[in-house]
């Protein structure tokens, strides 16, 4: 047997999957799908990047109170776009990698391992379902939102970081179209009358409820769920004062494109990530 030089380290299972991810996203290994599959046959799932983000971002919305006890984000499978990524029930700022369960665009788990899912994990089904272009899910009940899902004040981007908002904020009222219920998104097809009024916009009000966000990735849903309560505390702040001056469309589009730059999206997911405590990935 040859022996390793004695300066040599042991490579941990750990460190040779993010390493791996990290050259598979880059495109230097091709896609990698049977060797992630034999390196989570235990039932657990590889710790790639996108599930360490997934962990970072319930971590960054509990820390920046848009999510409490309650509520939940997710992922699409980077694998699989059949298929979505979130914890099981469980409060965001505990949620750890072992807590992470697969979805199918239905809703069903494919390895609860005797593990609760959260009920309405079907908001994100559907929007899976519906939206390609969507990578990743929030819904939250931040209560700065709520007072735009009771009145007919519009919830519109007033400040220039909230661009990435959307001007158009549609409002869901599950009571439309079934009536009194306890408020939860629990069947699918609940789900997808939600996926229809959000259509192509980026955030949707829930009435009494509260919020969801979607993204192209991880990081812009994050983000976005973030600087929404925060468009939400300064509107509700400066409707005291007088009238309000909105962002108009162009001034919407143009802030986002500098939101989600490549400039400024790493420094300030940077940024959440060390209020988090969490590493920056």
């Amino acid at each position: 047997m040859i022996k390793a030089p004695p300066h040599t380290k042991k490579i941990s299972r750990r460190h040779m999957l993010r390493t791996l991810s990290v050259l598979a996203s880059s495109g230097l290994l091709g896609s990698m799908p049977g060797l992630l599959a034999a390196a989570s046959s235990d039932g657990v799932l590889p710790e790639l990047v996108e599930f360490q983000r997934l962990m970072a971002a319930n971590r960054i919305l509990a820390n920046e109170n848009v999510v409490d006890a309650f509520g939940h984000v997710s992922a699409r499978h980077p694998d699989n776009p059949q298929q979505f990524v979130m914890s099981r029930s469980r409060s965001p700022a505990l949620v750890e990698h072992e807590d992470l369960m697969v979805f199918d665009l239905e809703g069903n788990a494919l390895d609860s391992r005797g593990r609760t899912a959260y009920g309405e994990r079907m908001i994100h089904a559907a929007i899976y379902a519906a939206r390609p272009d969507v990578h990743s899910v929030v819904h939250h009940h931040a209560y700065s939102v709520l007072p735009f899902t009771i009145t007919d004040v519009p919830l519109r981007p007033v400040v220039h970081a909230a661009s990435v908002i959307g001007a158009e904020i549609p409002v869901w009222d599950i009571r439309d179209d079934y009536g009194d219920t306890d408020m939860l998104v629990r069947r699918i097809e609940q789900g997808r009358n939600l996926a229809e009024t959000l259509a192509d916009n980026t955030c949707l009000l829930m009435r009494g409820h509260g919020a969801v966000v979607v993204g192209a990735d991880i990081q812009r849903a994050v983000v976005t769920a973030v600087y929404l309560q925060v468009n939400a505390d300064v509107l509700l702040q400066a409707r005291s004062l007088g009238e309000l001056t909105a962002l108009s469309d162009e001034e919407i589009a143009l802030s986002s494109a500098t939101q989600f730059s490549p400039l400024a999206m790493p420094r300030v997911w940077e940024y959440f990530c060390q209020r988090a405590g969490v590493e920056a990935l």
